[in-house]
Order: structure tokens, then C-alpha cells, then sequence
């Protein structure tokens, strides 16, 4: 069963002589649980690609379903909720708010939400991301690793359908990358959530049920490498 369907895709930022086409006209989809890396070079388009599946930004054509529901055709307001709610967006520079705790970071979708923290889920990711002792710590109190893990338990706070990953270990050891990408599977893997993740590590890409190479603004490459 497909989740996340991409329709003839197209980004054009400025106009005239000055248009840069950043996507041109890209489809595929993507099964429900399904571990999908997204490769390619410097400026291929692959982050643009990814912040229009997750409702960052909007296209200049085509459209994003998630769940059989057309993402665009919200409002900027409902665009906002279904950030917080249905994609979990993780960044290579994590994006913590840096007068914000370890608990306050984790739980602010929820908070924006106006919801009650499910207490429960809290403490596991805490306890699953070995974030124990830290809840009280500051952003810059935190390495590099830790603030990743951070950033991975306030994405899948909410417990949504899609993560969406983009260069999630580019500012991390090879032992933090491991252990990041191993939380990122096992959270794939356990409670079936569908991963997209954008890397230029290959060992990344092996690991991936599905490799989606992006050059120029399409698709190169679209090869399945395990079921």
C-alpha cells in the first residue's frame, strides 16, 4: 500500500532569465514502511524534493498525497499542523531551540499543539535515544550526537506516519552516524514507520530497502534493493 505519492513534481525558484529549476517534473511512490534513501550530488535537488514532501515548501506544479490526501491543498495554517502531526522532519543541524530543554525540544509539537504530553511516549524515546539524566540539559550542553537524538525523539514525538531525514549524520563521527542511522531502522523496522532519509554516505544507501538517485532535477535512478 502506497503512503506517500509524488506527482509530476516541479520547483522553480525566481523567474525569467534568473528561473532555476530545481525538480523537473518528478514521480514515484512509496510503500508504507518502506525504507527509501534519496542520493545524489550537491545541488541535484534531492532536499528540495524532500521539503515538498514534507510540506516545507510549496511546488511550483504537481502535488504531494500522503495517506490518499493532496498535502497542498491546505492552507499555510493547515500546512503548519500537518508538519507537527503527520511528517517527522529531522535536519543535519538538528534545529533545537536553544533556550529550550531536552524535554521542552522533544515535546514542542505537542506544546504548539495545545495538547497534553503523552507521558508514556516521552519517557521511552527518552529511555530508547539514551537521553536519561539529560532532560533538563540546554542544546549547549549537549554533543553533537545527543542533540541529534534530540532532534529524532521531537520528530517521532507525535508518532507520525512519514520521517523524513535529511543529511541526518553529515555533522557526526562514523560512531554517532551508526548508532543514529541503527535508532532510525530499528523505529522503521519495530513500529513500521515509513523513512525517507537524503545522504551522500553509500553505506547509508546500501542499508535501504530503495535507493531514488536525483540529478538535475529528476529522477536518474529508481532501484529497489531489498522487500
Amino acid at each position: 500500500m502506497d503512503i506517500l505519492t509524488v506527482s509530476h513534481l516541479t520547483k522553480v525558484y525566481g523567474s525569467g532569465e534568473q528561473a532555476t529549476c530545481a525538480l523537473n517534473d518528478v514521480s514515484f511512490s512509496i510503500e508504507q514502511g518502506e525504507f527509501v534513501a534519496i542520493i545524489g550530488s550537491s545541488g541535484s535537488g534531492k532536499s528540495t524534493l524532500l521539503h515538498l514532501m514534507g510540506g516545507v515548501d510549496r511546488p511550483t506544479s504537481g502535488t504531494v498525497f500522503l495517506n490518499g490526501a493532496d498535502v497542498y491543498a491546505r492552507s499555510d495554517e493547515e500546512l503548519a499542523v500537518f508538519r507537527r502531526r503527520e511528517v517527522g522532519l529531522i535536519y543535519q543541524f538538528y534545529n533545537l531551540i536553544p533556550i529550550l530543554n531536552v524535554v521542552e525540544n522533544i515535546t514542542l509539537p505537542v506544546a504548539l499543539d495545545g495538547r497534553p504530553v503523552n507521558k508514556e511516549r516521552l519517557n521511552g524515546l527518552i529511555a530508547d535515544l539514551n537521553l536519561e539524566g539529560k532532560e533538563t540539559s540546554l542544546p549547549n550542553q549537549l554533543s553533537g550526537g545527543q542533540q541529534q537524538r534530540v532532534a529524532i525523539a521531537r520528530a517521532l514525538m507525535n508518532a507520525p506516519a512519514v520521517v523524513l531525514a535529511d543529511e541526518p549524520t553529515g555533522n557526526l563521527d562514523t560512531k554517532n552516524s551508526r548508532e543514529i542511522m541503527n535508532l532510525l531502522r530499528e523505529s522503521n523496522r519495530d513500529l513500521g514507520q515509513t523513512l525517507v532519509v537524503i545522504t551522500h554516505d553509500e553505506s547509508i544507501a546500501l542499508s535501504a530497502d530503495r535507493v531514488i538517485a536525483i540529478e538535475d532535477g529528476r529522477i536518474e535512478r529508481d532501484e529497489r534493493i531489498r522487500r
